[in-house]
């Protein structure tokens, strides 16, 4: 079972703490990894077969990451998403290395890079849910947003850095070499990782587990709903839709603990509550309970909270209407325009810096008064800005309107994500992010045929107002409920 320590003391900025700043260096080095891992399969695919064997090839990982993601989530709250970082970058790590030398005694085709994507597919959907959850077990809240902002630095230095490191290796020695390369810097990953101090859970997430309330009332205390039988704990912001007993039904009942200290060893046993009492809320996550029914759980305790059930909406519609437009919505506009693979270049290096002052803003800054209604405000200019790069008619205007969506996209992403994980229970986040990046992973990249298929029939303009559409429906949910319009990161 993993340790637990406490993290250092509170007040104590995220991008001065040795133990967000390890965290950190394990995260960069590992996407820096995943980076040239993906141009290594694109090069070795390309080289084995067809054209389109090597996009299937390449593809195919899409797949196990949509199907398992939300089990995944369910992995990283049951086991600790630190562990099952852990786990899953180890899993990586070797499997990149054995194919690495595979590559190096022969030529196998192209079978053990189709097995190597789905692996890498698979693990994925344990990790991405497990990397969102771990920030909120490694600093405080207040330092959530900061973290965020530091997150998306790493980000924009992996795409940076991990292209060229991946053509380094395939100039030096091929596809072999470039898989060398990915993965030793994932294992650097690892012992980093190990070193990461956790925090104990907050005490609302303790009462979730234990199962016992720690008062008759106040927020976090009160259950949000049942789903077949089963509580749910609300988070600070969900609706109080505890279950009143109609006419004729057994009066509802309250859960009491045998050993309030030892909640996995023994069972509850249930006593007679009064005719207005509402069920205790169920553990989030035991070992001794069956995976769906933490996964309906939490599905449960996503759609009753007030601020996250918008907002993962939210998310949904945003990456929607995103994905296409910005890859392959982008190299048909360069080449209907004349750009070339050089003026796009400068498009998305003009995306690139916008995103990357945001996240250093935040990580500098810390926090954003009004957080709900400046995400809200940001994703509706952004889809604006989306629609205008359809239509801009010269090179220096697109990177001008990329910087804004830059920006703009990269403030609304930032704040989403602090937001997940301020309104939401740790105990909770695994599942939380696991249904938030299930659209934007598993889902939104299958919709880039059918834009190119759109762009084909009715051109670049059309296609990017209805994707900038879908992006500002995302910001009107925002807009439009009044919890996540008012929701404020901790101060």
């Amino acid at each position: 079972m993993t340790t637990v320590t406490a993290v250092p003391a509170v007040g104590r900025p995220a991008h001065r703490d040795p133990n967000v700043l390890r965290w950190l260096g394990a995260y960069a080095s590992s996407m820096v990894g995943d980076n040239v891992f993906y141009l290594a399969l694109s090069w070795a695919a390309v080289r084995a077969g067809s054209p389109a064997e090597a996009g299937v090839v390449v593809s195919v990982s899409a797949l196990p990451r949509a199907v398992l993601m939300l089990g995944g989530g369910v992995v990283a709250d049951r086991f600790g998403p630190r562990r099952v970082v852990i786990g899953s970058d180890t899993v990586r790590c070797v499997a990149v290395l054995a194919v690495a030398a595979l590559l190096f005694l022969a030529h196998p085709g192209l079978w053990p890079l189709a097995a190597l994507a789905l692996l890498f597919g698979a693990v994925d959907a344990v990790f991405v849910p497990a990397v969102g959850a771990l920030p909120a077990r490694i600093t405080g809240t207040d330092q959530l947003t900061r973290v965020q902002g530091m997150r998306g630095l790493a980000n924009r230095f992996a795409s940076v850095v991990g292209a060229p490191l991946g053509g380094l290796g395939i100039a030096l020695g091929g596809a072999a070499t470039a898989f060398g390369l990915a993965g030793a810097l994932i294992a650097i990953s690892v012992p980093l990782l190990v070193s990461v101090r956790i925090r104990e859970l907050p005490r609302r997430d303790a009462v979730e587990q234990t199962g016992v309330p720690e008062g008759t009332g106040g927020p976090g205390q009160a259950p949000s709903g049942a789903v077949a039988a089963e509580a749910v704990p609300a988070g600070p912001d969900a609706a109080a839709t505890a279950a009143v007993p109609s006419a004729g039904t057994v009066p509802p009942v309250a859960t009491v603990p045998l050993a309030p200290t030892a909640p996995d060893t023994l069972d509850a046993v249930t006593v007679p509550a009064a005719p207005d009492a509402v069920t205790v809320p169920a553990p989030a996550s035991r070992p001794g309970r069956a995976a769906w029914h933490d996964l309906r759980a939490g599905l449960a305790y996503l759609r009753h909270h007030r601020v996250l059930g918008p907002l993962v909406l939210a998310i949904a519609l945003g990456d929607l209407g995103f994905v296409a437009p910005l890859n392959i919505g982008l190299t048909l506009l360069a080449d209907q325009r004349g750009w070339g693979a050089s003026g796009m270049g400068w498009v998305l290096a003009g995306f690139g810096v916008g995103a990357g002052a945001v996240s250093m803003l935040l990580a500098v800054r810390g926090r954003l008064p009004r957080a709900g209604l400046v995400t809200g405000c940001a994703c509706v200019a952004g889809a604006v800005a989306v629609g205008a790069l359809g239509q801009a008619p010269a090179l220096p205007v697109a990177v001008g309107i990329a910087l804004l969506i830059g920006l703009l996209t990269g403030l609304s992403g930032a704040l989403c994500g602090a937001l997940l994980q301020t309104q939401g229970d740790p105990a909770y986040l695994g599942r939380v992010i696991s249904v938030a990046s299930l659209v934007s992973l598993g889902i939104a990249p299958l919709s880039m045929p059918f834009a190119a298929a759109a762009i084909g029939v009715w051109g670049v303009g059309p296609v990017y107002a209805v994707s900038a559409a879908v992006c500002g429906l995302g910001g009107v949910v925002v807009l439009a409920f009044p919890a996540l319009r008012r929701a404020e990161l901790p101060r």
